[in-house]
């Protein structure tokens, strides 16, 4: 008898941690499988809409030669675990100086190999299994993943408003009351809507996290890509939190450095101590070489970060003049990210149906609704920070397939171009009837110059940024 007769094959069983990933009661079947059989059908040609387009969009001019000059000058590619004492200097610098927010870099900072190993090693360090957590919805579809992955109970606490979404105080403070939960966890900028929460609703979130005793992760990634002159308003920065908060920043989104794989975690020391032991057995640290582009960054890029933003800006109203052609989808977009969130509730299609469709008849992968939180069904997102002509050509092959699914539905058809009901349906969408807020940015950023007149920056080079900034987009 060959060996080979009877050896069995044998039955591998992944750990039963690994089906918490699913989303439970949200698409047809497994989420996991749903997801994966979208991907499965993209090929070559296909435009992925579910990130930026880093080809367009490619990462500052500095950042490979950072990189280079790190690596032949002979820089330590074994760092510590929370990243080179020389790079986290640099980045609470920047923190203070841009966000004004202050962290001590020997013991309130790590480097993490992206902000999803932030996140994943800040949730770890404080999750037990059967732990309340309250999470946003819609919010970072990672999030949820993670959290039930690390056995956590979520409580979902829902945005409202659809032009101007907002977490609603109520129902948090009623879970705060109810569940006495470990954990508030949210993005801010909010991944997917976009939305800019209000100072007044930060600091309500502030008040309650302090008198219910509830720790806060909060996912800052896209805080510098603001279009508004809102203001925005860091969770850290309220008195009293900067002991309760855990928050992520990254230059992965508006610099495009994702490829480079580097995240910061800026929280108390003991937590940052907790992420560095789980980091150890993870990843060991951000990739070394790497993490010498975080010594440029939020110190001298203001201009490129300011084109960028421009350039961002147009491919919105590029989104907005899409959309605008279909009478019942509902879309707001709002004052930060490059993301849009059209609510296709009305077709009364399964968000997996909408999202093969797109993929088949129209060749654009997007991001399904349900994945984001439960009341994210009936939507999808879209990141319109691509090339303008490819993006412009796939639009409208989106806007086709939905229309063809509106005419089965019996839904109005597309709208004429120019006609009233088209102005105002673009103006709904794009919240303004203005033509250009570019002079807006310039706007926040004269404000930000003077709000930081005292902040300890000897060289004057935040203020002279915005100075800069402000002629150049008034121009």
């Amino acid at each position: 008898m060959q060996r080979h007769d009877w050896l069995k094959a044998p039955e591998i069983q992944p750990s039963t941690r690994v089906n918490e990933l699913g989303l439970p009661n949200r698409a047809p079947g497994s989420a996991r499988e749903a997801d994966r059989a979208l991907l499965a059908l993209a090929q070559e040609g296909f435009l992925d809409t579910t990130h930026f387009d880093t080809v367009r969009f490619p990462p500052p001019p500095w950042a490979n030669e950072v990189i280079a000059r790190a690596s032949q000058e002979g820089s330590l590619a074994y760092t510590p675990y929370r990243g080179h004492p020389d790079v986290l200097k640099s980045v609470a610098e920047g923190l203070h100086t841009t966000f004004g927010l202050s962290f001590n870099p020997d013991t309130e900072l790590i480097l993490t190999p992206g902000t999803q190993a932030g996140l994943f090693g800040a949730l770890a360090s404080l999750v037990n299994s059967g732990d309340d957590v309250v999470l946003i919805d819609p919010d970072y579809l990672f999030s949820e993943r993670i959290l039930r992955f690390l056995g956590a109970q979520i409580t979902h606490i829902p945005l409202m408003g659809e032009a101007n979404p907002q977490p609603d105080l109520n129902a948090l403070e009623d879970a705060f009351k109810r569940l006495q939960p470990k954990l508030l966890v949210f993005s801010h900028p909010n991944n997917p809507t976009g939305a800019v929460y209000s100072p007044e609703l930060i600091a309500a979130i502030a008040e309650l996290a302090i008198y219910y005793n509830v720790t806060v992760v909060v996912d800052e990634l896209y805080a510098r890509l603001v279009y508004e002159e809102t203001p925005f308003t860091h969770l850290a920065a309220q008195a009293g939190m900067k002991e309760r908060t855990i928050t992520l920043f990254g230059p992965s989104k508006t610099e495009s450095l994702s490829g480079y794989r580097l995240g910061v975690v800026a929280a108390p020391a003991k937590v940052i101590k907790a992420i560095e032991d789980i980091q150890s057995i993870t990843a060991l640290r951000a990739p070394a070489y790497s993490q010498h582009v975080l010594v440029p960054w939020l110190h001298h890029d203001g201009l490129w970060i300011a084109d960028r933003l421009k350039e961002f800006w147009k491919l919105r109203k590029i989104t907005a003049q899409a959309f605008a052609k279909l009478p019942w989808l509902k879309l707001h977009l709002q004052k930060a990210t490059a993301y849009a969130w059209p609510d296709v509730s009305a077709l009364q299609l399964a968000d997996t149906t909408i999202a093969q469709a797109l993929m088949r008849d129209a060749k654009v992968l997007v991001s399904p609704g349900y994945q984001f939180g439960p009341s994210g069904a009936g939507h999808f997102r879209v990141c319109y920070a691509r090339d303008e002509q490819e993006w412009t050509a796939a639009l409208e092959r989106i806007i086709t397939v939905l229309d063809n699914f509106a005419v089965q539905a019996g839904l109005p058809k597309r709208i004429e171009l120019g006609s009233p009901l088209y102005q105002q349906r673009l103006n709904e969408i794009q919240g303004t009837k203005r033509e250009d807020r570019g002079n807006s940015l310039a706007q926040a950023l004269q404000t930000l110059a003077s709000s930081n007149s005292k902040v300890n920056n000897p060289s004057g080079s935040l203020q002279q940024t915005c100075q800069q900034l402000f002629m150049r987009l008034i121009k």
